[in-house]
């Protein structure tokens, strides 16, 4: 390196070689380990938000949890109590707003927060266009049908009560059996049989309905190249698909 070059110079108590970067947490005047030492706007946001987690807890309350347990179901690999420590610091920056309700925590975002919102979206279609490769270990059942819950249009499911069971041929018995109970304006999701007639039964790997419900492939792809199968009377299989759909990142175009 020409060092005639360098058209300025940082003076500091320590020495630093041109060059080099300081270690993390080795900043000026005690600067924490997740600072940047930058006043650069997009640095200092990622401070805040690109500690592990802290996005996707922004995520979910932007979906509409607003409960712990909710928060938790939307992110069931975090621990309880890593989550408390995130939304404590959200709370902290002003991104989100908790209340207590009856003794039971309440969180919602700030406007703050509530601007994140462009944001998030636009990972998740970025994600979808530049990202397609998924790994086993990203291949969830908890959240995926936690997802597909709290997503459905449920003003296109009839009005009685409509059970659909979900069997995956690719995952541990315990978690391989779910049910999807649509009864008026409510859904729910269970990991154990809820005693309820059963309306039809979508049986498939969990890595073909990911891949469904994400866009990777359509409905009619996976029904006719046998990746799938809906079992139950036949006016109600040919609307399986319409009830479920898709998450709303599905329809953003492929490259």
């Amino acid at each position: 390196m020409d060092l005639n070059r360098l058209r300025f110079r940082i003076c500091t108590g320590a020495r630093v070689w041109p060059g080099c970067l300081l270690t993390e947490g080795a900043g000026q005047g005690g600067a924490p380990m997740s600072s940047y030492g930058q006043f650069c706007p997009v640095a200092k946001a990622m401070e805040l938000l690109d500690e592990r987690w802290t996005l996707l807890v922004v995520r979910e309350l932007l979906a509409g949890s607003v409960r712990f347990n909710d928060l938790r179901r939307g992110n069931p690999k975090m621990s309880p109590a890593l989550l408390a420590k995130r939304l404590r610091t959200l709370e902290r920056a002003g991104v989100v707003r908790r209340t207590v309700d009856d003794g039971r925590s309440r969180y919602t975002l700030t406007p703050c927060g509530e601007e994140l919102r462009g944001i998030v979206n636009g990972l998740g279609a970025w994600s979808v266009r530049w990202i397609a490769q998924l790994g086993d270990e990203d291949l969830d059942p908890h959240l995926l049908m936690w997802d597909i819950r709290r997503t459905i249009s449920i003003a296109a499911w009839p009005r009685g009560r409509t059970v659909v069971a979900f069997e995956f041929n690719d995952v541990a018995p315990r978690a391989a059996r779910w049910w999807l109970c649509v009864a008026g304006d409510d859904a729910d999701v269970c990991d154990y049989d809820p005693g309820f007639d059963v309306t039809a039964t979508v049986a498939t790997s969990l890595r073909t309905l990911i891949e469904i419900w994400r866009g990777d492939r359509s409905w009619s792809q996976a029904l006719k190249g046998d990746l799938l199968t809906v079992t139950g009377p036949k006016s109600v299989c040919s609307q399986v698909p319409t009830w479920l759909g898709q998450m709303g990142l599905a329809a953003i175009d492929r490259p």
